[in-house]
């Protein structure tokens, strides 16, 4: 029981979808964008991407932006809310909501537990220099 040529077509273009999200997990993305980028229908990707993966690409994508999110909650010294911009959500509820599901603490609360007294945080200005954060900031701030 081999995979079949149209399964491995299936596969490669999922595969193709799931690398964009990868690479562009900050930036705001459209479902149907990223199922075009597969050469699905928005509804057909989503079955497909689910049967493959074993999750919707929403709940994949949250998944990656509060891993971010907890790398730079252990070493930036950004504030959360500047830490829900960066990783790509546009509301900090729904960004405080979703880490709580995904890790069982709230950002503040997994900061406290995973930073230990007298280590250094990455200054907020690196941070954002690095991330490309800036010039997001920035453009924010002038609309």
């Amino acid at each position: 029981m081999g995979t079949t040529p149209t399964q491995l077509s299936q596969l490669r273009q999922l595969r193709m979808a799931k690398d964009a999200m990868d690479r562009d997990w900050a930036n705001p993305l459209d479902l149907d964008a990223v199922a075009a980028h597969a050469g699905y229908s928005r509804y057909h990707f989503v079955r497909l991407f689910r049967a493959v993966y074993g999750q919707t690409p929403g709940q994949y994508l949250s998944r990656r932006r509060i891993e971010r999110a907890e790398d730079l909650l252990r070493t930036a010294d950004l504030s959360v809310t500047e830490i829900c911009a960066l990783v790509g959500f546009s509301s900090l509820g729904s960004f405080s909501a979703s880490f709580k599901k995904h890790t069982g603490l709230t950002p503040s609360e997994y900061r406290a537990r995973n930073v230990r007294r007298g280590e250094g945080l990455v200054p907020g200005c690196y941070a954002l220099l690095w991330h490309g954060g800036f010039k997001g900031l920035g453009e924010e701030r002038n609309s």
